[in-house]
C-alpha cells in the first residue's frame, strides 16, 4: 500500500520513522528546547540526516495536565516552522494538533499529514481534513488530555479501542475523508494505565485487521519509566526496545525523540523480516 503525503510517495507495508518536533515551552521531554525557527529547522535537519522520513511538528503539549493554548498561539508556534521545514527539507511534514484552524493553515504551507491526538473530534475538524486531501492519523484517547490519567477504565481495552477507531472512520468518512488516507494510532499513554499499554502492544497486530497503516508513539513515556525506574532522559534503551517490538508487529510509522537509533533498530527488524522470506 501506498500513500501520498502532498506529493511525497511512500510504502506503508515497511516500517517508517517519524521524528518529533515539540515547539512548545512545556512537552514532557523537550519542551523549550526548539522555541525559534532557526532552532528548529537545524533540529529537524539533524532528523532527516538521521533518516526520519517524516517531522511531526507540534505547538501544543497534550501531556497530562498541560496547560491549554489558544488556536492563535498554536498558529504562532507552528506555521513558520512548518513553512521553513517543507521549503528547505525533502521530508513529510505531519502537524500534531486537533484545531481545525490550524489544520488548514498548515496544509496551505505544505505540510503533508495531519495528526491528532483528539482524533478529529473538535467542530468541523472531519470536514477540514477532508478538504485538506492529506492523510490524517486518528488517534485514540480516553477523556481529554488533562484528565486522561485520572482512572483509565477498561474492559477489554484492544476491543475497546478497536471499537472507537472504527466509530471514527464512519464519522469521517461520512465527512469525506477518503479511506485511503486513513492511519491509525492506539494512543499509548493517552487514558490508559501501564497494563493498558501493555496488553495493546502484546497485540498490536491485530490492529491491522482494522485496514490501515499503524503508528505508534510510545517514545520516553511514563508507561517505560513505570517499566525500568528510569527518569524520562533514561529511557532510551527502553523506547528502542518498544520500537522494535511495534516494528516486529508490523506498525508502519514509529515517533520517536531519539531518530537515529530507532532507525537502526527498524533495519534489523527489516533484514530479519527479509531474510525470512
Amino acid at each position: 500500500m501506498q500513500m501520498n503525503f502532498a506529493g511525497r510517495i511512500l510504502g506503508m507495508s515497511g516500517c517508517h520513522v517519524m521524528g518529533i518536533l515539540n515547539v512548545t515551552p512545556d512537552s514532557f521531554s523537550d519542551g523549550g528546547r526548539y522555541s525559534t525557527v532557526e532552532i528548529a529547522l537545524a533540529r529537524a535537519r539533524e532528523m532527516v540526516a538521521d533518516g526520519a522520513a517524516f517531522i511531526d511538528v507540534g505547538g501544543e503539549s497534550t501531556r497530562p495536565g498541560a496547560t491549554p493554548v489558544s488556536v492563535e498561539e498554536e498558529l504562532a508556534r507552528v506555521c513558520p516552522v512548518v513553512e521553513a521545514i517543507a521549503r528547505d527539507l525533502d521530508v513529510v511534514v505531519s502537524v500534531d494538533t486537533s484545531s481545525p484552524q490550524v489544520m488548514a493553515e498548515v496544509v496551505k504551507l505544505g505540510a503533508g499529514m495531519i495528526n491528532d491526538v483528539r482524533a478529529l473530534q473538535r467542530d468541523g475538524a472531519p470536514e477540514v481534513a477532508a478538504s485538506a486531501g492529506v492523510p490524517v492519523c486518528v488517534m485514540h484517547i480516553q477523556g481529554e488530555p488533562d484528565t486522561m490519567q485520572d482512572d483509565p477504565r477498561y474492559r477489554n481495552v484492544r476491543r475497546e479501542v478497536s471499537s472507537f477507531l472504527t466509530e471514527r472512520m464512519r464519522v469521517i468518512e461520512k465527512a469525506g475523508v477518503r479511506p485511503d488516507n486513513i492511519i491509525l494510532d492506539p494512543g499509548f499513554g493517552f487514558g490508559k494505565s501501564p497494563q493498558h499499554n501493555l496488553q495493546l502492544l502484546a497485540s498490536l497486530e491485530q490492529l491491522q485487521l482494522l485496514g490501515h497503516p499503524i503508528l505508534v508513539g510510545m517514545s520516553r513515556k511514563s508507561m517505560l519509566g513505570h517499566i525500568t525506574g528510569r527518569d524520562v532522559s533514561e529511557r532510551l534503551p527502553a523506547s528502542l526496545a518498544a520500537a522494535t517490538i511495534s516494528a516486529m508487529k508490523g506498525a508502519s510509522i514509529i515517533r520517536v525523540h531519539d531518530v537515529r537509533e530507532t532507525v537502526d533498530a527498524v533495519k534489523v527488524v527489516t533484514a530479519m523480516e527479509e531474510a525470512g522470506r
